[in-house]
């Protein structure tokens, strides 16, 4: 009889995320190089997403408390191309009081991830650049929270 399986909390072949290249809130390129040796979140959302406004708060404190310990937290906005999609945003990050990098996606970067069905569509990428998670759509954030910590605190 064969030993049971042993269930891990990353799949077993972590595929390389793709470089990217984007412009924050304020006009500043952002580079995925920017965040080499750190745990990274990429969440693909929108200001009128109601799951995705529901996960903030979530965001927030995750970035608030393992931020020290090599997480980053960033928001990819897929909100219309425009006059005014900067004050917007901006807007919406004061509102709700966000302290996490914001940036404006565009087709390419979001291509490059396999496109995106819904959102938010968040990515979980490990220190070494590798996708370790997908996820579609809202989770709570205590469960988040697991997943995260078992890529940025693996036991040993």
């Amino acid at each position: 009889m064969a030993p049971p399986a042993i269930l891990r909390a990353e799949p077993a072949h972590a595929a390389a995320a793709p470089a990217w290249r984007l412009t924050d809130v304020d006009g500043n390129a952002v580079t995925s190089a920017q965040f080499k040796g750190k745990v990274l979140v990429l969440d693909f959302w929108a200001t009128w997403c109601g799951p995705c406004k529901s996960e903030i708060p979530g965001y927030i404190a995750l970035q608030k408390k393992y931020g020290p310990d090599g997480l980053v937290i960033v928001g990819v906005s897929v909100d219309e191309e425009g006059p005014g999609r900067a004050a917007l945003v901006k807007k919406f990050m004061k509102t709700f009081g966000m302290n996490y990098t914001v940036v404006f996606s565009n087709d390419d970067v979001a291509g490059a991830f396999g496109g995106l069905d819904a959102i938010p569509t968040t990515f979980l990428i490990d220190r070494d650049g590798n996708i370790r998670d997908k996820k579609v759509g809202a989770e709570p954030a205590a469960e988040y929270e697991r997943k995260i910590l078992a890529i940025l605190k693996p036991a040993a």
